[in-house]
């Protein structure tokens, strides 16, 4: 991977020599990625998950805490090592937008968490099977949100303007977040994907194992409620995805990071729905942190397109130059800072209301 600048200006060491600088000091605009390392990232996403579903497929199981956490560690730690890969490849620029576009995707990630659980619930999953049921909604939503990428990348590199589009969407939908909460159980509706395969497919009632068909008493061949739950699943996070791709879009325009952020994001996603369980429900500013994370890249979107604005009606067709650049290592900054006083100040509300739910029941004792 190699920078490619808009500016030709050399960098110069403080005694005038030109080139001593390193190379994250350079004004980088764009992220050149051969189609090499495109194969090499591609192959080894899709070795990672073929193992991972013949792994699953031969044991069926709960994982516990212990398996969950372990997990999870690696997938978090393979994407701080991909980041620092960046950082000694790059330079510090696109390592930081890689961390930010991970961080959140991987919030809005956990955010997806909630309708998981009530999808398991609704088609009353058993538990042992949940994590086939994830993965392969896991990797139907990489597929989709590779297409998402794309198309978005394209409108981007082609019409600048989108920028507009984007940061509106963004705003509108943080202002979203946080009116309506996290979703119940009696506000999932399904989707017109899941309709269409439940009037179109037959179906058995009850499911037959990790087994997309099986056979009725008359000997004809059935689907199991398998397949719905894993498009439930799938189509599920493409609709996250309006919200996440142009996200992402908004801390960093290079494709390859991009789609790197949401495979890393995704890929732990599994074992983070186990290990979180139960705390879920404890996360009840989850909603706020993550609509301020928006608003704030939505923010950033629009002052970028007034930037380099060249819409007729908007001051004549020409940049503004009042319009503030938000450095990386502030947007950065800010997703972190913010998903952890969520985070802590969630499970400290929690911890509060325990205590104080202990109280009454020993007054009432």
């Amino acid at each position: 991977m190699e920078e490619t600048s808009r500016q030709s200006r050399p960098s110069t060491s403080p005694d005038g020599d030109v080139g001593c600088l390193p190379e994250v000091y350079l004004n980088a605009s764009s992220l050149h990625v051969t189609p090499l390392v495109w194969a090499v990232t591609l192959v080894v996403m899709v070795a990672v998950l073929l193992a991972d579903l013949l792994i699953i497929g031969r044991r069926p199981h709960e994982p516990s805490i212990k398996e969950s956490t372990i997990w999870v560690s690696i997938y978090v730690g393979l994407a701080l090592l991909f980041g620092l890969g960046l950082w000694f490849t790059s330079g510090a620029t696109f390592a930081g937008e890689f961390y930010a576009g991970w961080l959140t995707e991987y919030s809005l990630s956990v955010d997806n968490l909630f309708v998981f659980v009530i999808i398991m619930s609704r088609f009353a999953v058993p538990r042992h099977l949940q994590q086939e049921v994830l993965l392969v909604g896991i990797i139907l939503a990489l597929v989709m949100r590779g297409g998402f990428i794309a198309a978005g990348s394209a409108l981007i590199s082609q019409f600048s303007w989108v920028f507009y589009i984007f940061g509106a969407f963004l705003v509108y939908t943080a202002i979203n977040f946080a009116r309506q909460g996290e979703p119940e159980e009696e506000d999932f509706k399904e989707n017109i994907v899941i309709r269409w395969v439940r009037r179109a497919v037959p179906f058995s009632r009850d499911f037959d194992g990790a087994k997309l068909t099986t056979r009725d008493s008359m000997g004809k061949r059935l689907f199991t409620p398998m397949l719905v739950v894993m498009i439930a699943i799938g189509t599920t996070d493409l609709i996250f995805a309006l919200d996440s791709i142009p996200a992402i879009f908004g801390v960093t325009k290079e494709p390859y990071l991009v789609f790197t952020a949401n495979v890393f994001a995704l890929m732990g996603l599994r074992q983070l729905y186990f290990l979180l369980g139960g705390l879920l429900d404890r996360l009840v500013y989850l909603n706020i942190g993550l609509a301020f994370v928006l608003g704030f890249i939505g923010v950033k979107l629009v002052l970028e397109a007034l930037a380099d604005n060249n819409l007729p009606f908007i001051n004549g067709g020409e940049h503004i130059s009042w319009a503030p650049h938000i450095p990386i290592w502030l947007s950065l900054t800010v997703i972190l800072g913010t998903l952890l006083i969520a985070t802590v100040a969630s499970l400290a509300k929690s911890a509060r209301d325990k205590r104080k739910g202990r109280e009454l029941t020993s007054v009432g004792s």
